[in-house]
């Protein structure tokens, strides 16, 4: 296992300081805000410690304010409903006295029933990709540097793009992304661990997608992007260890917000999980 996917895991894990009240920490980094998906994993471990012997099926949460990386963010698990077939908890992430973000979380009893799925699309295997070596040096050499650090970090989540684009100026193409993913390192065997790394990963750039009809990057000065809210279906069980599939569109852009849509594959072509995000995108003068 790898330092920074150590970190990952170390990030994840939160200390219990009431029942229902979880503390959790960001990475002591130059960032401004809390990274989206931190706060959606940690969120989604708080709501597996208040649940025994269920899975989570579905979460659907909400931004309400920017994260401080500063200061330590409490977790409030609001305990709605133990069913016979399934449990719903409520997380409500607090700093400054103020929520920054609401998530529900639904969990279920494993059953058996119907079952079908969209087939995944033919992409290029992981191995097929473009050298990811070459790929992070050919994109260092395009960024200004000081998002180079960024870039030469050890990463927690190895990434392999199905097609380089420009990230400066990209050229104009269909709402349309597809990347191969997966934990740099071996996990636990804990479905809730692949779960939570999962959930992590899935807000590091669906909300490109939305901007690949525009030519527009988030290292345009100009530019400012937030999430809005991401919700996740989980269909099956997975490895966040093993390789995953990340197809990705955006059916709309409207109002200074953009909708994507994704859906993660096993290697193997079966769908684990959905996804998707509304987030605010702006260009200003």
């Amino acid at each position: 296992m790898t330092t920074a996917l150590e970190s990952l895991l170390d990030l994840l894990d939160l200390e219990e300081i009431e029942l229902n009240i979880f503390r959790g920490r960001s990475p002591q980094e130059r960032s401004q805000r809390v990274f989206g998906g931190q706060v959606v994993g940690q969120a989604l471990v708080a709501a597996h410690r208040t649940v025994e012997d269920r899975h989570v099926h579905s979460l659907k949460g909400d931004f309400l304010r920017p994260g401080d990386p500063k200061i330590p963010i409490l977790y409030e698990v609001d305990r709605i409903r133990d069913g016979r077939s399934f449990t719903t908890r409520r997380v409500v992430a607090i700093q400054h006295g103020r929520a920054i973000f609401s998530m529900a979380v639904s969990f279920q009893v494993e059953e058996s029933g119907f079952e079908h799925h969209t087939p995944m699309p033919d992409m290029p295997a992981p191995n097929d990709t473009p050298d990811p070596d070459q790929f992070n040096e050919k994109v260092r050499r395009m960024i200004p540097s000081e998002y180079r650090q960024w870039l030469d970090a050890p990463q927690a989540i190895e990434v392999r793009p199905v097609e380089v684009r420009d990230p400066i100026e990209p050229e104009k193409t269909s709402p349309n992304l597809a990347i191969w993913l997966r934990a740099a390192g071996k996990l636990p065997d804990d479905d809730r661990i692949h779960q939570c790394v999962l959930a992590y990963a899935s807000d590091m750039n669906l909300l490109d997608t939305c901007l690949l009809p525009h030519g527009v990057t988030w290292m345009n000065p100009k530019f400012q992007s937030a999430s809005l809210d991401h919700s996740i279906w989980f269909h099956h069980r997975f490895r966040a260890d093993e390789w995953l599939l990340f197809v990705q569109d955006s059916p709309s852009a409207s109002g200074g917000r953009g909708f994507n849509r994704g859906l993660v594959y096993t290697e193997d072509g079966r769908l684990i999980a959905s996804i998707v995000q509304e987030g605010l995108i702006r260009l200003h003068p």
